[in-house]
């Protein structure tokens, strides 16, 4: 049995996209949702329901992209915790 990334998936309120896809990258997301039915046993679901959740799950193990988000955070909450710059008034 393959080991996908991505589990079943939920059905949510449809939310429009629009986008061009490569033929190829439609495709592979053709095979995808085929393959993801036999896994979950669920009926195939349509291909472009599958972006959401694969592009939640690539942003959600990017660590690179996690790094630079907490580091982000962090210097705002450095800067939002420091007075800000101005006269003095002693």
């Amino acid at each position: 049995m393959a080991k996908l990334k991505l589990g079943p998936i939920t059905n949510d309120k449809p939310v429009k996209v629009a986008l061009s896809l490569p033929g190829a990258l439609h495709r592979d997301l053709v095979a995808y949702a085929d393959v993801l039915a036999r896994e979950t046993g669920q009926p195939t679901p349509d291909p472009v329901k599958l972006v959401v959740p694969m592009l939640e799950r690539f942003i959600a193990t990017d660590r690179e992209f996690a790094k630079a988000r907490r580091e982000a955070a962090d210097a705002a909450s450095i800067s939002a915790s420091q007075p800000a710059p101005g006269p003095s008034s002693v």
